[in-house]
Formats: C-alpha cells, structure tokens, sequence
C-alpha cells in the first residue's frame, strides 16, 4: 500500500514558525508532524511513502521516500500537488494525507480495509476539540454530511448550523485507481485556473454532484489539525494531559 504527503504548501497562518521551514516540520510531542503521520502509516500497513513537495522541499528528508514536487506551490492548491503524484495514483491504491495533521494507525487501517473507489476518514465527535480550538466552533467548521449508507453527501461549504455538520473531514483520503480516474475526468471539465484554486473538499464536492459515491468512515480516536500556532498551543496542552495516549 502507497501513501501519498501533500507537503508542498507553506501553511502561513502558522507565523513566524514556517519562515524558515516547511509546517510538516512542526515539532508536537518531541516529534515532527511529518514523522508522527510516517509512523501512523508504515504502523497502519503502508508499505511505500511518497511526498510531495514545492516550500523549502530541500528540507524534508525521510529515508525510502518518492518525492513529487509542485513547482506552483505558491499559486495552486490541493488538487494540483494531488496531480503531481498521479502516475501513482493512477497505478495503485493510495493513501492521501496532508501534511499538518497527526492521528494512529487506526485510521489508515479502516482507509486500506475499505471497498470504495474513494474513500475518507472523518470525525463524528468533533465539537469537542472545535470548542477548544475556537470560540466559535461554525467559524471554522465545514459541511459534512452523509446518508444512511455511509455515503458522503455534502463537504467542504460554510454551515449556518450544528445541523449541518454531522463530523468534520479529518484530511485522510483513500484513491483506488478507478476513484482517480474518476477525479481526472471530473478536472479536465474544469479551466486551469479552476483547478489551481481547489483544495480537495471542493474536488469530493465536485464528485459527489457528479454522482460517484465517496465512503465517509467514522474515526474516533484523537487526532489534531495544526492550522495556526493557536492550535498548536492547544495540542501541546492536550498532549501534556495525555489527550493522545497512541503517542506514548
């Protein structure tokens, strides 16, 4: 099983602590978010690593890795360093993942056991940690939710309420080489510039109004996204309190 690092963005909101390395490289725990995501996955049964880089690439260095890179880094989004790692997406299965978050194996094992041609982790109990992230937890919150089938039936817009968030995307995909092909059918409709501008919630949007099916599996063990240096100030106190016992 492959897994593929969306590492190639600077992650700006985090200040001063991305000036001089990429936000894959933030320490949590005595660890970088890079290697805390490594171990999950060669733990949950990933067997090749490949990373994409674009920020200060030169910098992130893990051992038997493929490396991509997007040389548009500073001008496109997900999807496009998505599609700097197609000829693996195109060959096999794969795991995707961003680079600023952290969870067990837990997860990427439920994402490899999957039957769906794509398929996605998400968080059912996600208020929790939102409530301790922002005052307003709908300020950063997106739509997410799914039908009785466990199929994903909105993501990724602004909610006007709790209702309409039934868990929260935890940045953790699963393509086999059809759901891509699927994907790249849905991208070649679209201008270049659209395809610049998307972040892969607008991508699973874009694929559910075209009818493909995407599996929304729950998680529930903790996990974090490190969006500012707020949050990481939040999981540092978390991970003092033994929030993440997977981490010991």
């Amino acid at each position: 099983m492959k897994a593929i690092i969306l590492a190639a963005g600077r992650g700006s909101r985090m200040g001063k602590r991305t000036e001089r390395k990429p936000k894959c490289l933030t320490m949590l725990g005595g660890k970088s978010l890079l290697e805390w995501q490594i171990t999950a996955l060669t733990s949950g049964g990933v067997t090749e690593i490949g990373i994409v880089t674009g920020y200060l690439a030169d910098q992130i260095k893990v051992p038997g890795a493929r490396y991509f890179y997007n040389g548009r880094w500073d001008h496109t989004n997900m999807v496009s360093s998505l599609q700097a790692a197609d000829i693996w997406l195109q060959e096999s299965p794969a795991i995707v993942t961003y680079s600023d978050i952290f969870y067990s194996a837990e997860p990427v094992k439920r994402l490899i056991n999957a039957t769906s041609d794509i398929s996605l982790t998400y968080d059912p109990n996600w208020l929790s940690l939102w409530r301790k992230r922002f005052n307003d937890p709908l300020t950063d919150a997106e739509t997410f939710q799914i039908n009785q089938e466990g199929f994903l039936e909105d993501i990724g817009q602004k909610p006007d309420s709790l209702s309409e968030v039934e868990g929260q995307f935890m940045g953790l995909l699963h393509f086999k080489p059809n759901g891509w092909r699927q994907a790249q059918k849905v991208l070649q409709n679209l201008r270049t510039a659209e395809v610049e501008s998307l972040d892969s919630t607008a991508l699973l949007r874009r694929l559910i109004h075209n009818k493909h099916s995407i599996a929304a599996i729950p998680s529930l063990e903790s996990w974090g996204e490190v969006d500012s240096e707020a949050d990481l100030l939040v999981y540092q106190n978390l991970f003092r309190e033994g929030a993440f016992p997977w981490m010991n």
